[in-house]
């Protein structure tokens, strides 16, 4: 026998001899990442599929506000909640049907189905403007501070100039006047000269300045 055919002998006896001692773990280790493949597959299709019947129902709450089919609206909301409160869709649905009741003066339910789409979100812009909204109808409630509580929870660097004057807001009706009074300055310090509620803002601030400067007149005479 040539060395070369003896080589490739004891070669082939060593493989034989491996996949004997192996050939289980070979076997069971090949089903396992199929398995593992075809279970990541079936997630994938599980996720794909929740998240368009999430869109489906949030499809139809949206009509619903649009109509005021407020029975259509509570069924597919609840429905979203439900079975389907890690989609972005549930908190989208949650917050539109409180701007919904906002603009009925129904602030309580509002507040309450905000409250659930900041719970439910994950994502940090869905998170900071959720509650934003949910300050605002804090604020409309007369809960000042726990409208302070809502903007304490914003997410650091988001909505600045918003969550500026809002708590200014609060804490006027707080009575801290020389807060609000920061809080207003600290607004527009983060508005551009040409934002759209700008005028608004320099407006409360003035409210709070001229009330001292009459004082300090005053004083001075």
């Amino acid at each position: 026998m040539a060395f070369e055919d003896y080589d490739a002998y004891e070669q082939g006896e060593q493989v034989r001899k491996w996949i004997k001692e192996n050939g289980i773990a070979i076997v069971v280790g090949v089903l396992l990442a199929l398995a593992l493949i075809f279970g990541y597959r079936r997630w994938q299709a599980h996720v794909a599929n929740n998240e368009v019947q999430a869109a489906s129902q949030f499809a139809v709450v949206q009509d619903a506000v649009q109509s005021g089919n407020e029975q259509a609206m509570a069924a597919a909301l609840g429905d979203l909640q439900k079975n389907y409160a890690k989609s972005p869709y549930a908190a989208f649905a949650s917050a539109s049907v409180a701007g919904y009741d906002v603009g009925k003066n129904e602030l309580k339910p509002a507040a309450e189905d905000l409250q659930w789409a900041v719970a439910h979100s994950k994502e940090r812009a869905l998170h900071a403007l959720f509650s934003l909204r949910l300050a605002q109808v804090q604020l409309a409630q007369g809960q000042a501070r726990q409208a302070l509580d809502s903007l304490d929870a914003l997410p650091k660097g988001d909505y600045v100039a918003m969550a500026a004057e809002l708590r200014g807001d609060a804490l006027l009706k707080l009575g801290e006047i020389d807060a609000a009074r920061s809080a207003y300055q600290q607004a527009l310090s983060k508005m551009g000269q040409d934002a759209p509620g700008r005028g608004a803002v320099q407006m409360k601030l003035d409210n709070l300045t001229q009330p001292l400067a009459a004082t300090t007149g005053k004083q001075s005479q």
